[in-house]
C-alpha cells in the first residue's frame, strides 16, 4: 500500500461524483441507440479529439508505460515513436474517410455495419464476424483497465484485491449503463485533461527532484548506464531486429482500433476532424514524452526499488512520495480518469455489437429503438463481468493485455478497414480474408514463443492481413461504392 491519507480519499469521492453527475445528465439526452452508440453524431473537435486520446491511451499510459521506463530506460523510446507515428497517421489518412464513409453507407453505427454494407454482403456474415472479433478482443482489452484499477484502489487504499478490483469495475459500469456515448465523451474529455496534468505535474516535480535533467541522467548513469541508450537492453546488449521491430510496430495497430474509430464516426463534420487532429496528436506528444520521463524519475529516486508487476506502481509511488497529498490526490485519480476512459469506451462499443450487429441483425429486425437501447445496456453488463473475470489474477501486467487485444483489433482490421476507404474494387472476399487472416496469425502467434515468435504478434499479424486482402480482394466482383464516397 502507497502512504495517502484523507485528502485523497476525498479527492477520488469528488471525482467519482462529477462522472457519475455527466453519466446523469448525458441520460436525459439518449433517445435512442443512434445517441447511446454514436452521441447523435454531434461531438465538437476538442471532444473528439481529446475522448479519442484518453479512450486511447487508457491506464497503461499512466501506469505500463512508466513501469516499462522504469525497468527498460531509454528502450521504451522505439515504443513511443511508434505509437506516435500511427497516433498521426491514423488521424490523417482514417478519420476523414471513415467519417463520411459510415454515414454514406447508410448513416452505419458501428465498424461491423460499415463492413457489411460498404461489400454489400447479403447474408450479414461479415457483420456477424465482426461483432465476434469485438467481443473477444475487448473483453481483453476491458479486463486491463480492469487490472488497472485494481491496483490503484489496492495502493491507495489498501483493499483486497478482489475488492480493489470490483470498486473499480463498478465505477465505469454505473456511468457507462446509464449515460452511453455522451456520458462516455464527455466524461473522456475531462479525464484527457486530468491524464496530462497528472503527467506534466509528476514527470516535472520528478526531474525538478532529481537535480533537474542532468542530475537525472547523472543518476540512471551511475545506477545503470545502459538506461540511457535506447539502442541496448538494460544488460547494454544491442537491442535486436526483432525488439525494435515489436515496439514500432505498436503504431500499426490503431488502424482496427473500434474505440478510437467511433470517434471519427461521430464527430459532427468531417471538416472538423483537422483540428481535432492536432489537438490530438499534440496530446499523445506530450502525453506519452512525460510518461516516459515518469519511469525514468522514479528509476532514479525510489528507493527500495519496485520489481516486477509493482513496477507498473512507479507513478503512484512517485507522486505519493513527492507531492503534497490533496495534488497527489489529484494526480491519482488521474488514473482512474486513464482506467474508466478506456474500459467505458471499450464496454460501449462491445455493447453496440450486441444490441446492433448480433440482436438486431439476427435476432429481432424489427426491434424497436428502446428496446435495442435496453439491450445495449444489459451487454454492458454481461462484457464487463466477463471481463472482471479475466482480471481476478492479481500478476496479470496492464501492458500484456493491452498489447494481446491491441495486436487483435490492429491486424483483424486496421488492413481490412484501409482498403475499405482507399481501393474502389475491392471486393467482400478481400474483407473475409483480412480479418480472418489477421485474427488467427494473431491467436496462433501470441500462443508460441522463442526466435521469429519473439516479434510481437501485431506485426505479422497485420502484414499477412494486408496480404490477404491484397490477395484475395480481386476475387469476385468490386463492391459498388456511392458517388457520393468515391468523390470523398
Amino acid at each position: 500500500m502507497i502512504e495517502t491519507g484523507p485528502a485523497v480519499t476525498l479527492t477520488f469521492v469528488v471525482y467519482l461524483a462529477v462522472v457519475l453527475a455527466i453519466g446523469v445528465i448525458a441520460w436525459r439526452r439518449t433517445a435512442d441507440l443512434r445517441d447511446y452508440i454514436l452521441g447523435g453524431r454531434r461531438l465538437g473537435p476538442w471532444t473528439t479529439a481529446l475522448s479519442a486520446q484518453a479512450s486511447d491511451m487508457s491506464g497503461w499510459l499512466l501506469l505500463g508505460l512508466p513501469g516499462y521506463a522504469y525497468l527498460a530506460g531509454l528502450e521504451a523510446a522505439w515504443l513511443v515513436v511508434g505509437l506516435l507515428a500511427g497516433t498521426w497517421l491514423n488521424w490523417r489518412f482514417t478519420a476523414r474517410r471513415l467519417r463520411v464513409a459510415t454515414e454514406v453507407y447508410g448513416d452505419a453505427l458501428t465498424l461491423p455495419e460499415y463492413l457489411q454494407r460498404r461489400f454489400g454482403d447479403p447474408h450479414g456474415l461479415l457483420r456477424l464476424l465482426g461483432a465476434v472479433v469485438v467481443l473477444v478482443f475487448f473483453t481483453f482489452y476491458t479486463a486491463s483497465g480492469l487490472v488497472a484499477g485494481g491496483k490503484l484502489f489496492e495502493a491507495v487504499f489498501g483493499l483486497p484485491y478482489l475488492w480493489a478490483v470490483s470498486a473499480g469495475a463498478g465505477a465505469v459500469l454505473a456511468y457507462t449503463f446509464i449515460g452511453g456515448f455522451l456520458a462516455v465523451s464527455w466524461t473522456d474529455t475531462l479525464q484527457g485533461v486530468l491524464m496530462l496534468v497528472a503527467l506534466v505535474l509528476v514527470s516535472s516535480f520528478g526531474v525538478a527532484a532529481a537535480g533537474g535533467f542532468g542530475g537525472l541522467g547523472a543518476s540512471l548513469e551511475a545506477s545503470n548506464p545502459a538506461l540511457l541508450d535506447a539502442f541496448t537492453d538494460i544488460a547494454g546488449t544491442p537491442i535486436t531486429w526483432i525488439a525494435a521491430a515489436s515496439l514500432l510496430g505498436w503504431g500499426l495497430g490503431y488502424f482496427g482500433q473500434p474505440h478510437i474509430l467511433a470517434r471519427f464516426m461521430a464527430v459532427r463534420s468531417a471538416e472538423e476532424l483537422v483540428a481535432a487532429r492536432r489537438i490530438g496528436v499534440s496530446w499523445a506528444a506530450i502525453g506519452l514524452g512525460t510518461a516516459t520521463l515518469v519511469g525514468l524519475a522514479a528509476a532514479a529516486l525510489l528507493d527500495p526499488a519496485l520489481e516486477g508487476a509493482d513496477s507498473e506502481k512507479a507513478f503512484m509511488a512517485l507522486a505519493a512520495l513527492l507531492l503534497h497529498p490533496v495534488v497527489a490526490g489529484i494526480c491519482l485519480a488521474g488514473i482512474l480518469a486513464a482506467v474508466m476512459s478506456t474500459a467505458d469506451s471499450q464496454l460501449l462499443v462491445a455493447s453496440s455489437a450486441v444490441s446492433e450487429d448480433l440482436y438486431r441483425d439476427l435476432l429481432r429486425q424489427g426491434a424497436g429503438p428502446g428496446e435495442l437501447l435496453w439491450i445495449g445496456r444489459l451487454a454492458v453488463i454481461v462484457i464487463a463481468i466477463g471481463a472482471f473475470v479475466l482480471a481476478l489474477d492479481p500478476d496479470s501486467k496492464v501492458l500484456d493485455l493491452v498489447a494481446y487485444a491491441w495486436a487483435g483489433f490492429g491486424a483483424s482490421f486496421g488492413p481490412t478497414i484501409l482498403a475499405s476507404l482507399y481501393w474502389r474494387r475491392m471486393s467482400l472476399a478481400g474483407a473475409y480474408a483480412g480479418i480472418l487472416a489477421g485474427g488467427f496469425t494473431v491467436v496462433t502467434w501470441g500462443a508460441a514463443s522463442g526466435g521469429i515468435f519473439d516479434l510481437y504478434e501485431l506485426v505479422p499479424g497485420f502484414l499477412l492481413s494486408a496480404l490477404a486482402v491484397a490477395v484475395f480482394g480481386r476475387i469476385g466482383p468490386p463492391a459498388a461504392m456511392p458517388a457520393a464516397f468515391a468523390r470523398s
